[in-house]
């Protein structure tokens, strides 16, 4: 009974000590392969810094605004005659585009018309008897008066009658007639709407901080979301207050309209020119990556032989200015940085640049 129970520990000892050998034995040599294994360089597209021309500017979000655009309102109620105009049609100063029914006024007009000629030939025979002597100072007096007045009810008269023919009041772009023929309008109903867009006033918003760095004549541009279209333009007036609320300046620049393809109201994206300036570190905003510790880049370094590693570099960044960012601290002419497939890399890696992708065409090309 004592040997076959000392035999059965025998065995089991056997097998544990084996299985407490293999894990040793395998865990070794997994790691003698993983030290002896070099991981492939990490293919990297690279760009070597140099010195560059900045062209600083402030941007902002703008709104379009024609130089001269009403809503055009009746003067005088009544039924519509007639519509001289049609959508979009361009019209002259003068030009009438609205009749209203006037044939009251004009009936009124004849008549006061007619007073007016009794009134006169009342006050020259009130003349004629003062100057022969038969006549009273005041008979002439009364026949003066008569005519001014009568004058004046014609002017009424005509003023009522000129307020039922509508005109334009400068040269532009008419829109959409909201009356129709035979409807009775109102005093003070918008019948369409007039712009002027030869020229064109952009106003937008600045920071109080960027307000040194505005003046009247300041260069623009301002460009749409849709169609691509850009203009130029020169900044013609900068508030001069601060809105307490949003701390926020109202400028305005008047900018070119070719082709009339900027509209009142449109979205425009604005940028004002600042002075260039030389010598500016600058890299591509996809060079530089944010975590919680700070903003880095990977910079190339020369390994053994010809092998390139990356160094991680903590950079301070600046101003932007489409898809370039400055760089104030850190970077240095000369070096060579990193631009795409940081998210493979960590410090001392061993890379290799991929020099298939020209950094200089443009995305999509």
């Amino acid at each position: 009974m004592f040997k076959r129970l000392f035999i059965a520990i025998l065995l089991l000892g056997l097998i544990g000590g084996g299985i407490v050998w293999f894990k040793y034995f395998r865990d070794g040599m997994i790691a003698q392969f993983m030290a002896g294994r070099v991981p492939p360089p990490v293919p990297v597209t690279a760009m070597t810094i140099e010195p560059a021309t900045w062209e600083p500017g402030i941007d902002a979000i703008g709104t379009a605004i024609s130089a001269q655009g009403v809503d055009l309102a009746i003067e005088s109620g009544g039924l519509v005659r007639s519509i001289g105009f049609v959508a979009n049609d361009r019209v002259t100063g003068g030009q009438t585009l609205l009749q209203i029914d006037d044939d009251s006024e004009r009936a009124s007009l004849a008549a006061a018309e007619a007073a007016l000629a009794v009134a006169v030939a009342d006050a020259g025979r009130a003349q004629t008897l003062t100057e022969r002597g038969v006549g009273a100072a005041n008979a002439l007096e009364s026949a003066e008066a008569q005519v001014a007045s009568a004058r004046a009810q014609v002017a009424q008269v005509q003023t009522a009658l000129d307020s039922k023919r509508l005109t334009a009041p400068f040269d532009g772009v008419i829109g959409i007639p909201r009356v129709e023929v035979g409807q009775y309008v109102v005093p003070g109903t918008v019948y369409a709407t007039l712009q002027d867009l030869d020229q064109m006033y952009v106003d937008f918003s600045v920071p109080e901080q960027q307000l040194g760095l505005l003046e009247l004549g300041r260069a623009v541009s301002v460009s749409t979301e849709v169609g691509s279209f850009g203009t130029e333009g020169r900044i013609t007036g900068i508030e001069p207050q601060v809105d307490p609320n949003s701390r926020l300046a109202r400028v305005r620049a008047e900018v070119g309209n070719p082709a009339g393809r900027l509209l009142p109201g449109q979205f425009l994206r604005v940028r004002v020119a600042l002075p260039s300036e030389d010598g500016v570190i600058a890299v591509p905003q996809t060079a530089i990556v944010s975590s919680l510790y700070g903003n880095y880049t990977y910079v190339l370094r020369q390994g053994e032989g010809d092998a390139l590693t990356v160094e991680q570099v903590f950079v301070t960044p600046g101003r932007r200015s489409g898809a370039m960012i400055e760089v104030t601290a850190g970077l240095a002419a000369g070096d060579r940085i990193v631009t795409s497939g940081q998210n493979r890399l960590s410090n001392g890696a061993a890379v290799t640049v991929d020099t298939s992708v020209d950094l200089a065409a443009p995305a999509g090309e």
